[in-house]
């Protein structure tokens, strides 16, 4: 396990998937999910895909290959390197087991930082291929509701940072289906967090004018600021009646019901040319 920790913050990632197992602030709130009988995890990280591929396959350069939900990554153990108190690089690479699977030489590393009341997550991908490697990439964070003790799921809402209509896109045997469906606000931004809005799976956004939602409460002053500017998809789920709501970045989801299962189509893959190296970040504020 690796510590990082600050005045405010201190922060424990597992190198099994480089893993964000806890996030405690100094005023006493353990901010993650503590892993339950609901669900065995934490943060998991979605690479090379986000979601389901269609009958988990898909094609490329004529082969075909088939990954889980979500990719190998998160089960995966992570080259560890601590840089300082406050800062850790986790890194995979691509091996013969992860070649069969996903054809790309590649470097895949998440660098956590802590940084006064914040803790931030970058993904950064090298490779040497001699020509373009595709994948996604995502996050997965599940953050504990209700904060505080004597307080309950319903007394939490999830704002955004722009009032904007908020349109779901709908999930079948989790795939994404082709049609949206509009969801309740307060003052248009607010989603008051009930268990029953993740009883149909996660609530897909896509191209959102917001890039940061927070988790707060009327019953008292403490929650967390979500930052996920840059990524162009965002999942919110939770499993049913769980304590937690995950809040997810993604450069891509699910497979569409009618995806020709060609990866190079799939929507939100990014395309690195060779030579070049990628990065973006999300972060968390707790307060």
């Amino acid at each position: 396990m690796i510590i990082l920790r600050n005045a405010y913050l201190t922060a424990s990632i597992h190198p099994v998937g480089a893993e964000l197992q806890s996030l405690k602030h100094a005023n006493g709130i353990e901010y993650m999910w503590q892993a339950g009988a609901a669900w065995p995890k934490h943060s998991p990280v979605l690479f090379p895909i986000v979601g389901t591929l269609k009958d988990n396959r898909y094609y490329h350069e004529g082969n075909e290959y088939s990954l889980p939900r979500h990719g190998f990554a998160r089960e995966m153990e992570f080259e560890t390197t601590q840089l300082s108190e406050t800062e850790a690089l986790f890194t995979l690479t691509a091996n013969e087991e992860t070649l069969k699977k996903y054809p790309f030489h590649f470097q895949f590393s998440l660098r956590y930082t802590l940084k006064d009341d914040t803790l931030s997550c970058a993904y950064e991908v090298t490779h040497n291929n001699t020509s373009a490697i595709l994948f996604s990439v995502g996050g997965h964070p599940a953050f504990a509701v209700p904060l505080t003790a004597n307080t309950s799921y319903e007394d939490h809402y999830l704002q955004f940072d722009v009032e904007e209509p908020l349109h779901r896109w709908k999930l079948q045997d989790g795939l994404l289906a082709n049609n949206t469906v509009p969801i309740s606000t307060q003052q248009g931004n607010i989603v008051p967090l009930q268990h029953e809005l993740f009883y149909e799976d996660a609530i897909v956004l896509k191209h959102l004018q917001s890039s940061a939602v927070s988790i707060g409460s009327s019953k008292h002053t403490h929650g967390l600021s979500f930052q996920f500017a840059g990524f162009p998809h965002l999942g919110i789920w939770a499993a049913k009646d769980a304590d937690f709501v995950c809040i997810e970045p993604w450069f891509g989801h699910a497979d569409s019901i009618g995806h020709n299962q060609q990866l190079a189509d799939k929507e939100g893959i990014i395309s690195l040319p060779a030579g070049k190296e990628w990065s973006k970040a999300w972060s968390v504020r707790c307060y």
